[in-house]
């Protein structure tokens, strides 16, 4: 099992919009061992909701013979900015305040987010990696990275991600927002605050995860089956709205959201084809063919633009989540691509 590891910044560290945080501290976690060249590192960029501990949310990779198998791999995951998984975050005390930030706690993009990720690799010593991976959110930050410094990662993955939110995964973000702020209570000094809103917010991104064939493949009620109320859609929407109450925080889950908007690899660097002809890594995009909030169409421009790429498609009904569900498929890719 991978355990969770700290590494305090005690210089400040000002964000994109100008904002300064005081301190920093990063979560991470690690598997396998860091071989006396430094040059087996794979990094992995987790997506919205997760943390660090990468063998508990994407099962059946941090395994003997798989991608990201620690016999062989030095596995890196670090915790984004503002989650609830021990990075920096609204739940973090202020040390100017000696409070918690709660709502305080500043907007940050994903360019922030690397940003931080930049710093724990300078401190740990990792100036390469054999595989920077991403999917989803994580995309995000794996292509951003692979923008800032060209010669980071050898290889890199890009999985059910884009290289902007559109106005659709925005409006999804918004509406989202829209939820939790309709709780009364978020807002207030409290750990707690705006955690019916967030189980709103979840079952609202659900939709956007799994789109109309996977409901009807796993929720759906025979025809003629004479309920009237009881619905597995139902009671499937309020479960996954419980379980992310149970476990993260409405403010980081907002700050998260408005992160998520931010993205967009071309602002303040001119064509976005030219921003991709930058890229110096070897590159793999992979699309999930059902996805409604990052398909197919959304990774053409990196197949066309991106120097080195190959271009892979998975054949799954279960739209966005399929880089969870799919990991068989997914994993004999990878491979195959870090074989070549």
């Amino acid at each position: 099992m991978m355990q969770i590891l700290y590494e305090h910044f005690a210089e400040p560290m000002t964000l994109e919009n100008g904002s300064v945080l005081p301190e920093l501290t990063v979560a991470y976690s690690t598997a396998g061992r860091l071989s006396p060249a430094r040059d087996n590192v794979i990094w992995v960029c987790h997506a919205l909701t997760a943390d660090s501990r990468v063998d508990e949310w994407w099962l059946h990779t941090v395994e003997h013979g798989r991608f990201l198998d620690p016999d062989k791999w030095f596995i890196i995951c670090a915790n984004i900015l503002g989650s609830h998984y021990g990075t920096t975050g609204p739940l973090s005390v202020n040390p100017d305040t000696g409070e918690k930030w709660y709502g305080d706690f500043p907007q940050f993009t994903v360019r922030d987010m690397v940003a931080c990720h930049r710093r724990l690799a300078e401190r740990l010593g990792i100036r390469e990696v054999a595989l920077l991976v991403g999917s989803s959110i994580g995309g995000f930050q794996a292509l951003e990275w692979s923008v800032q410094v060209p010669k980071f990662a050898r290889k890199a993955a890009f999985i059910a991600t884009a290289v902007r939110s559109d106005a659709w995964a925005i409006a999804f973000s918004e509406s989202q927002r829209m939820a939790i702020e309709a709780d009364a209570t978020f807002g207030q000094r409290s750990d707690n605050a705006g955690e019916r809103g967030m189980a709103a917010a979840r079952s609202i991104a659900l939709l956007s995860y799994r789109g109309r064939p996977a409901y009807n493949l796993t929720q759906d009620e025979p025809s003629g089956c004479g309920k009237l109320s009881g619905f597995r859609a139902v009671t499937y929407q309020q479960h996954q709205g419980e379980k992310l109450r149970r476990r993260f925080n409405a403010y980081s889950y907002y700050r998260l959201s408005q992160a998520v908007d931010s993205h967009d690899l071309a602002r303040g660097r001119g064509r976005i084809e030219d921003v991709l002809k930058g890229i110096e890594s070897k590159c793999l995009v992979v699309a999930i063919t059902s996805d409604i909030l990052f398909p197919p169409s959304a990774h053409e421009i990196m197949v066309r633009c991106i120097p080195d790429v190959e271009y892979r498609t998975i054949d799954s009904e279960f739209g966005h989540d399929g880089f969870l569900v799919e990991y068989e498929l997914l994993d004999g890719i990878i491979r195959d691509f870090m074989a070549r």
